[in-house]
């Protein structure tokens, strides 16, 4: 579509908000490898926004929906305020030196720091979920963490996954809306409607558990935090459950998003310049001809040169 479409810029915008080898990284190299093997895309200039966690925009919008999921809670200066966040094996850190871990603390300090200038002075804690396999992966585990607050007391936490997008089709065509100012086309559903389930959904619920690794809701919000993790969360005499939404469609984050892809556009450059790209559509038959020009020539001087001419007698003697 991109060559088709005649695209002469390209903006990649991934929907994981920190830097990760096994999510944005990952997804760079296929990039890359796509655009090394095609000689029109190896020349086009590509932005790539590697991560964007410290984006004022991003924090402010988590804080407004977390602030507002706060104000749920009959006594919300005593919610636990737990980031879940989608956890990588530790080896990735320790050995492939992956900053993740490094990036989402900062995301989460910069998330308290705002709501902590909003008068807003509760609890945290961070955990990693989703882990798979034998490897040992980033600690604390969110399913370790919700047992030890239960023993300990806590009776309200308050989830807050931090996440990856909405619907990536419908977050990309608002965010290109914006920056093309076209009005959207698309029927969303109303953002307070889907609020409105969302607590009617976690009404028994007072953990608060951001989601930080993700900005749309999936499987591992839906299922495994709002499901899975709650129910833990009870048995282990949690009695208050709640959840923060997704980002989703939110003004103040696609806007962000819209500000991110136009600040990047100046910089793009060539994303490889593979000589695997000399195919047809590189072909001049000037610079050819000359090449060959001169290329005979220096093969003519080098034949006629003393030490050739030597070597030459030497191997029929």
């Amino acid at each position: 579509m991109i060559k088709r479409d005649r695209i002469t810029k390209l903006v990649v915008l991934p929907l994981y908000l920190q830097f990760s080898i096994s999510t944005t990284g990952s997804s760079i190299r296929v990039l890359q490898n796509i655009f090394r093997e095609d000689a029109y895309l190896s020349r086009m200039p590509v932005s790539i926004i590697q991560f964007w966690y410290q984006r004022e925009g991003y924090i402010k919008s988590m804080v407004d929906l977390s602030e507002k999921e706060l104000e749920s809670f009959s006594t919300p200066e005593e919610v636990m305020i737990f980031f879940s966040a989608h956890g990588v094996p530790v080896s990735y850190v320790e050995d492939a030196e992956d900053p993740y871990r490094d990036q989402m603390e900062e995301c989460i300090l910069l998330i308290m720091q705002e709501l902590k200038s909003r008068r807003i002075n509760n609890d945290h804690t961070l955990a990693y979920q989703s882990r798979v396999g034998p490897v040992q992966w980033l600690k604390p585990y969110t399913d370790e963490v919700l047992v030890e607050l239960g023993k300990k007391g806590a009776k309200s936490p308050l989830a807050v996954p931090v996440r990856y997008g909405f619907s990536c089709v419908i977050l990309s065509c608002l965010v290109l809306n914006l920056i093309v100012g076209h009005p959207s086309r698309l029927t969303i559903l109303d953002e307070n409607s889907a609020m409105d389930q969302m607590h009617r959904l976690n009404a028994l619920l007072y953990v608060w558990l951001p989601v930080i690794s993700f900005v749309s809701e999936h499987i591992e919000t839906l299922e495994e935090i709002d499901m899975e993790y709650k129910h833990l969360a009870l048995e282990s005499g949690i009695e208050n459950w709640g959840h923060v939404p997704a980002l989703g469609c939110t003004t103040s984050f696609i806007t962000d998003m819209a500000d991110a892809v136009i600040e990047v556009l100046p910089s793009a450059i060539a994303m490889t310049t593979s000589s695997t790209n000399s195919g047809e559509s590189d072909y001049d038959p000037v610079v050819y001809a000359i090449k060959m020009f001169f290329g005979s020539i220096l093969a003519f001087v080098l034949l006629l040169s003393p030490k050739m001419i030597m070597a030459f007698r030497n191997h029929v003697l």
